[in-house]
């Protein structure tokens, strides 16, 4: 198999060119070899586009054919562009930019504002949000956390698609957009918010690329000047581009044709921002003499991820489906998607979670496994659910990795001892990189063995220290003799792309979230109507796109592919929901499936599998529970935090404070036991409700949630002797005294 999508992390620089197009495959090597005129590169997912193109720079550059300064390459997120720079020195051609646009456009303004403008470029807005709030307070419109989030995102595509404010409730009638508030206070709050910032002298991330085509527009020097400098041009992800930076690229352009594009429309998930496939789908009208080539090759999926991500698309409407590319897969044959229906939300998670803990136990990587949904309010519970399972999680999307106190250490003291080099007497015994870094990162007590157990800030701290040990072992197997100084410069490199190494942790994201990454095995959760499609997603257009993101979700799993969905929100509600439109005819026995079988069922011990009709034969649904309802005003609660503590959280709460402290003293004696961070005993919330409900029977423990079959057998006997009165701390402290 040639093309697969995960590779060395540091490959050897081949040692010419015709080298570089080593491996490719005959659809990547079309791509590596077309380096005049348009070039426009449609890819399906898994197809190594980012490989196709990357070699295609350092073909041209290691050939002569593309000075590596006059190369420009587009894209569309930090991450993506430093990944892009990094294949690049691979490869050979190091002096390649690559840049997200705002960060190219920006770079073009710092230097030229002076001589077009004069003076210092206007401080530049990080965060929108607390101004767009001032903008409302002057505007006298009142907006909760959620709207302020929302109204901060119209702003932001009212500039990117060139929208001024007065123009705003015309052009969102035109886009059958759905906005948070009436669109006239919106354009209230959108021109309050300019002038804020023009009073305060400040520009958004938007101002860049306005005020960036405003010089090129107006200054006919400065854009000759821009044009000498690049000469050539590619853009990545060119699905997602929006006509503001789409005008930007051709004012980079000029009238020449060095452009290489590359996308997939069925990708398009973007549109919320402004995004818009149009330009992709547009390309060979524009330049009719384009050489168009189509990677369909997929190397990251197995045959039966593939059959299912194609028959989501084989339902699609539209012109981006008019478009659709049909992957065929490169790998050997995997097992078929699974196919859950629950009885609730809870129980989806804790069957999701007891899956995830098996493949794990299989051998699977926690960190080769993703929980995907469609939004981010979905994840508090199976947060939970790996929680009380003992799985280690990562909110993708949380604090970056390069931004934790210990990695900012971490980085500080490997930078010390580099400039050390033998004078420092802690490497005295390091042979080599590798356990260089151990012996550096040891003083902060990182260990060769993980703590036991799920997550929790020592995991996550023990986890971060083990993704840097992890990259020196990578840089030392690949550069023989690789130094300190070495590692340090590409942490440097890596920072600055928020490029981070991985971290060994089931990955939690929302659909969007997880574009451009991959797993060993995915679980796509919550597949209901009115979740996917989103239930404000109404005209044709807004619900193909809910479609294509389902489709992004499939095609991130390599090998292992779940998808579920469960029949209410809470325990005991009514069964009230559908599985998603868009899987009928895909999964076993749903209406209208005609096509062949796209996965058989592997049912759970919570969860119906899906064999057939609602009424097939499989594993036994769990018993029905009944609504869990507040114990103080009767309200039913479907928070997963009020659910374990069975009351409000602003309701009245009748706890023992003894009794949860004795509880809390008991936890942290099992967790020294077990060697796991005291939450995957039981977390606070469960020992605050244990401590309310002062269970005296088995039964009465077990019905508190947070207190699965599992806890019960291990630790129900003790809690229960708690409550009681009993004190256990005795002979608790003598059998850690004689494990130690």
């Amino acid at each position: 198999m040639t093309s697969a999508t995960r590779s060395t992390p540091f490959p050897q620089v081949p040692d010419s060119a015709d080298a570089v197009l080593d491996g490719l495959d005959p659809e990547q090597r079309a791509v590596a070899t077309a380096l005049h005129g348009p070039v426009c590169v449609l890819a399906g997912a898994g197809t190594g586009k980012t490989r196709a193109i990357t070699h295609r720079i350092a073909y041209g550059v290691r050939a002569g054919i593309l000075p590596p300064a006059g190369v420009l390459a587009v894209t569309f997120t930090n991450r993506a562009a430093g990944e892009m720079r990094g294949r690049l020195r691979q490869l050979g051609a190091g002096g390649v930019q690559a840049r997200t646009f705002h960060s190219a456009a920006l770079r073009q303004l710092q230097y030229f504002w002076p001589k077009a403008v004069g003076g210092s470029l206007p401080r530049l807005l990080e965060r929108k949000a607390q101004l767009v709030s001032e903008a409302a307070h002057r505007s006298r419109v009142k907006l909760d956390r959620n709207e302020l989030r929302d109204v901060t995102a119209e702003i932001e595509w009212s500039k990117v698609t060139q929208t001024v404010p007065a123009d705003y409730p015309g052009a969102v009638a035109k886009s059958h957009r759905e906005p948070p508030r009436d669109p006239a206070e919106i354009s209230q709050v959108y021109a309050a918010y300019e002038e804020l910032k023009r009073d305060r002298g400040m520009i958004d991330f938007e101002d860049v690329l306005l005020l960036d085509v405003g010089i090129l527009q107006d200054r006919h020097d400065i854009a000759d000047q821009v044009r000498r400098q690049y000469q050539h041009f590619v853009v990545d992800e060119y699905q997602d581009v929006s006509p503001l930076q789409q005008r930007l690229l051709d004012l980079w352009l000029g009238d020449r044709d060095s452009l290489c594009v590359v996308g997939d429309a069925s990708q398009t998930i973007y549109s919320f921002t402004g995004a818009t496939p149009d330009h992709l789908l547009n390309f060979r009208t524009r330049f009719p003499q384009a050489t168009l080539v189509k990677l369909v090759r997929d190397y990251r999926s197995t045959p039966q991820v593939v059959h299912l991500a194609n028959g989501v698309l084989e339902q699609a409407r539209g012109r981006a489906a008019e478009h659709r590319l049909e992957l065929v897969s490169q790998r050997p044959a995997g097992p078929d998607p699974a196919w859950t229906e629950y009885a609730d939300e809870p129980a989806e998670a804790e069957g999701t979670a007891r899956r995830i803990r098996d493949l794990i136990a299989s051998g699977v990587p926690a960190g080769e496994i993703a929980v995907l949904y469609r939004i981010n309010a979905q994840s508090e519970v199976y947060e939970n659910a790996l929680a009380d399972a003992g799985v280690p999680y990562l909110l993708r999307g949380a604090e970056r990795f390069f931004e934790r106190p210990e990695v900012r250490e971490a980085i500080s003291l490997l930078r010390g001892a580099a400039r050390a080099g033998g004078n420092d007497r802690l490497l005295d015994d390091a042979v080599d990189l590798p356990s260089q870094v151990r012996a550096v990162l040891g003083t902060k007590g990182w260990t060769a063995k993980a703590p036991s157990g799920g997550s929790g800030a020592v995991r996550d701290r023990w986890e971060s220290l083990a993704a840097l040990v992890r990259l020196a072992e990578d840089m030392a197997e690949a550069r023989s003799g690789t130094g300190l100084d070495a590692l340090v410069a590409e942490l440097d490199e890596r920072a600055a792309a928020q490029h981070a190494p991985a971290v060994d942790g089931v990955t939690l994201a929302s659909l969007h979230a997880a574009k451009g990454l991959e797993w060993d095995a995915v679980f796509v959760v919550g597949l209901t109507e009115g979740m996917l499609p989103i239930t404000y997603a109404r005209t044709d257009e807004q619900i193909e796109e809910e479609r294509r993101l389902l489709y992004v979700g499939v095609t991130r799993a390599r090998v292992h592919l779940a998808l579920s969905w469960s029949l209410t929100r809470s325990p005991g509600g009514r069964p009230n929901r559908r599985p998603s439109t868009f899987l009928a005819g895909l999964r076993p026995g749903s209406a209208g499936s005609g096509r062949s079988r796209a996965g058989s069922a592997d049912g759970g011990a919570s969860g119906q599998a899906v064999t057939g009709g609602r009424g097939a034969a499989g594993p036994a649904r769990r018993a029905r529970r009944g609504p869990v309802r507040c114990r103080v005003c009767g309200r039913t609660l479907t928070d997963a935090g009020e659910t374990k503590l069975m009351r409000c959280e602003d309701c009245p709460s009748d706890m023992d404070e003894g009794l949860y402290e004795r509880l809390r003293e008991w936890r942290m004696v099992q967790a020294q036991r077990t060697g796991q961070p005291a939450f995957c005993v039981f977390t606070d919330k469960t020992l605050m409700a244990i401590a309310e409900a002062v269970p005296d029977e088995p039964g009465a423990l077990a019905r508190i949630a947070g207190v699965g079959n599992r806890k019960m057998d291990r630790f129900g006997a003790d809690v229960l002797a708690i409550c009681a009165g009993q004190d256990l701390s005795e002979g608790a402290e003598q059998a850690v005294s004689d494990e130690a």
